[in-house]
């Protein structure tokens, strides 16, 4: 319809017009409605008690499936975070570990079996390099090679992206971090 000519409008534009925009806030809606579906997280939270018989020093649970991780401080207060998991389930190990370390602005070496896929990696990448694929912060476990740690390719998070740890945003883990006490209980589902 051409609104600077003087012609005036049909019967049947101006019905149109009207039923359109009585319509339009149902449409709209529609569209949040989808969007908020679509932004709902998939994922179960677990209660501590059906894996560890007390909370002692804390606990982290990460579930590889839903991408997530639970932790609970040694007062019991518990926060959730979106983490990365590893590629593939024979990347993946599963079960009861513990934080036995903590450290800011962690170096990272590839493992001899990611030397061995990828040897094209270098061999050392120093603490606050932003190539460093710990990020910011890391809790050792008490298994060899696993971490859980922050990152700073934020694409990789809710994904299967990782050589066998569970990565957070940075932030995340420095949150983390600062709540975990080494000895905090840890299992991996």
């Amino acid at each position: 319809m051409d609104f600077c000519s003087s012609k005036k409008p049909s019967r049947r534009a101006m019905i149109a017009g009207t039923v359109g925009a009585i319509a339009m806030p149902a449409v709209l809606q529609a569209e949040d409605q989808i969007s908020v579906e679509r932004s709902i997280s998939a994922f179960v939270t677990h209660d501590w008690q059906d894996h560890f018989d007390r909370i002692g020093r804390g606990i982290i649970i990460s579930d590889t499936n839903s991408r997530v991780l639970q932790h609970w401080t040694k007062d019991g207060e518990m926060r959730i975070y979106p983490t990365s998991v590893p590629l593939t389930d024979d990347l993946t190990k599963r079960g009861y570990t513990s934080v036995v370390e903590k450290r800011k602005n962690p170096g990272w070496a590839p493992t001899p079996s990611m030397r061995e896929r990828n040897p094209e990696w270098p061999a050392y990448v120093q603490g606050g390099d932003p190539s460093n694929p710990l990020g910011t912060r890391a809790l050792y476990l008490s298994w060899q090679y696993y971490r859980i740690h922050g990152t700073h390719d934020t694409r990789k998070i809710g994904r299967r992206s990782s050589n066998g740890c569970i990565g957070l945003y940075n932030e995340h883990i420095e949150e983390v971090f600062g709540r975990t006490l080494v000895g905090t209980q840890v299992k991996l589902i």
